[in-house]
């Protein structure tokens, strides 16, 4: 992973150059902002320059040997650290599940779709921690000399995910590290860190990503048009992994076009038999997954709203969006929109507090008959 590759945050970038190209790199660097801003990425990138032997350009040369280890992630004086799960195991390590970690960088570093590994870990709904077993296995290894290069770096992912014995047991080595030990540490939730522990960081606040940069990301690494590429990542609102799930077409972005198609269809056809159908299978959904479909289902109402301006660049739709749009924009207008809006953000907001899903969708279903006007 090289600087350039980090969509954004060109300040935050220039500050970590400037560390390392001066030698004096704070020993806990902690990268932290919203989720599905690329901290891992950073994290990754910094520590590639960090052990490049021939940095170019303001990067890393992405040639030497240092640089094609850490593309493979067998960099001998990179370490990572991960939240996990108890898989048989009573005293879990990251090392447990490195086969997915691998996995998990190979296929979407830039995205860290935290979804995606609770996955690749084998459980959609657990809660994986970073376990006091682990500050263990990190002590053992940054007090070995580094192998290959000066430093020696731990790159630590959701590091607000230590439980409370891990982060007491790592406060000494991040508070008196040896000289060579550098450490990378990520979060989305700052707050949730040991305060002795965020303490003794120095904190680079990320920023999300404009709409523009995403999507010139995407342009560049998916076979789509520049048009295209800025409706995917409109919605996503600087969230690079919604904006890289919306490029994905088997995504679950597609399969919630295709829903609210259904349920626009068989509202206006008032077909109620058919509704109740369709709003049992969007009920068994996870609660997560349910709150995803109607955050979809209000951003297709606005932007269906915003198609009858006629003014094209205020419209951030796919292919699939617009041209479902063309005839279905008339029935979204000033007397319906904010109830519609009203309708479906009212909905998650149940979901969320637990309420039966199938009786809010199947209320969803009813009262759409009544707004979508013939």
């Amino acid at each position: 992973m090289k600087f350039r590759d980090v969509i954004g945050n060109e300040r935050a970038i220039e500050q970590i150059r400037r560390m390392i190209d001066s030698g004096n790199i704070a020993h806990a660097l902690l990268l932290h902002g919203e989720p599905g801003v690329p901290k891992l990425a950073l994290a990754l990138a910094t520590a590639q320059y960090l052990h490049c032997t021939n940095r170019t350009g303001g990067d890393s040369c992405g040639m030497c040997p240092a640089c094609l280890q850490h593309q493979s992630l067998n960099h001998a004086d990179t370490f990572f650290s991960y939240p996990v799960i108890k898989k048989g195991n009573e005293k879990p390590v990251s090392e447990d599940f490195d086969r997915e970690w691998k996995k998990f960088l190979s296929e979407g570093v830039i995205a860290e779709d935290y979804e995606r590994w609770l996955s690749l870990i084998g459980n959609e709904n657990a809660q994986p921690i970073i376990y006091a077993s682990e500050s263990d296995n990190i002590v053992r290894k940054m007090s070995l000399s580094a192998y290959t290069a000066k430093h020696k770096v731990l790159i630590m992912w959701q590091a607000d995910k230590m439980n409370k014995d891990c982060s007491n047991k790592l406060l000494k080595l991040i508070e008196e590290p040896d000289p060579d030990c550098i450490f990378l540490l990520t979060t989305d939730n700052p707050k949730a860190i040991l305060p002795t522990i965020f303490s003794r960081t120095q904190r680079i606040e990320l920023r999300k990503p404009s709409t523009q940069q995403i999507a010139d990301y995407i342009a560049r690494n998916g076979d789509i048009s520049p048009d295209e590429a800025l409706a995917m990542a409109a919605p996503a609102d600087g969230n690079v992994m919604l904006a890289m799930r919306n490029m994905d077409h088997s995504s679950e972005t597609h399969h919630f076009h295709d829903q609210f198609v259904s349920l626009m269809r068989l509202a206006y056809m008032r077909d109620i038999a058919a509704l109740k159908v369709w709003s049992e299978g969007i009920a068994d959904y996870k609660r997560e997954k349910a709150q995803r479909f109607l955050n979809y289902a209000a951003r297709m109402v606005r932007e269906n709203y915003i198609y009858n301006l006629h003014m094209p660049k205020l419209n951030y739709e796919t292919q699939d969006e617009a041209q479902f749009s063309k005839n279905f924009a008339r029935f979204i207008n000033e007397e319906n929109v904010e109830r519609l809006l009203k309708l479906f953000d009212d909905a998650a907001r149940d979901i969320r507090g637990n309420g039966n899903a199938k009786i809010i969708l199947f209320d969803i279903a009813i009262k759409t008959t009544i707004l979508i006007k013939k």
